[in-house]
């Protein structure tokens, strides 16, 4: 591939190359961090099953039905952008946080559980990769919440489509989450 052809595919992206590069590079920390709960469960996968067994699947169910779904609306949200519809994009964008707000109570509630049936980040390495994974990514959704109402208030297209693509990632990472820390046997 030439580098003008390079340069041609980077320009089709939506919204700015800085936030794609940092996209890649928290796909990848959050890759190493799931290759290593993978690892350390190889050595132990008894007692990372019993340990799973102590999540509240139904609310990370929820969770991830809350994040796709806010992952639509902030897609919706660019599309009615680009055809000038900027009360309904910013309207979008307003769900695609609220939704991210009821994750962010629904991760506490389940963290709050946890902590009082004396589950912290020692009991077990499952917990050790639970928490620091979850959290971790939670810090994300805190952040993505932030970056949606700043691009909801500065309503321009480019700036949507930056923050949006920051949303999805988010959405992405937990997608990826949720099976292998609540599911995977």
């Amino acid at each position: 591939m030439s580098e003008e052809d390079t340069q041609h595919r980077l320009a089709d992206l939506p919204g700015d190359l800085m936030m794609w590069v940092l996209i890649v590079s928290e796909l990848l920390v959050f890759g190493a961090g799931l290759a290593a709960f993978l690892a350390v469960r190889v050595g132990d996968t008894a007692g990372f099953t019993a340990a799973q067994d102590q999540l509240d699947r139904t609310a990370g169910g929820l969770n991830t039905a809350v994040l796709v779904t806010s992952g639509l609306a902030a897609a919706l949200a660019v599309r009615w952008r680009r055809a000038g519809r900027r009360g309904k994009a910013r309207g979008a964008l307003a769900v695609a946080a609220l939704l991210g707000c009821v994750f962010v109570w629904v991760k506490a509630l389940e963290y709050q559980a946890k902590m009082a049936a004396g589950i912290g980040s020692e009991t077990h390495p499952f917990f050790t990769f639970y928490y620091l994974l979850t959290g971790f990514h939670s810090a994300h959704v805190v952040a993505g919440i932030v970056i949606l109402g700043l691009v909801a208030w500065r309503d321009r297209l480019d700036t949507m489509e930056t923050g949006t693509a920051f949303w999805h990632m988010v959405d992405l990472v937990w997608v990826l989450l949720f099976p292998i820390i609540y599911l995977l046997r």
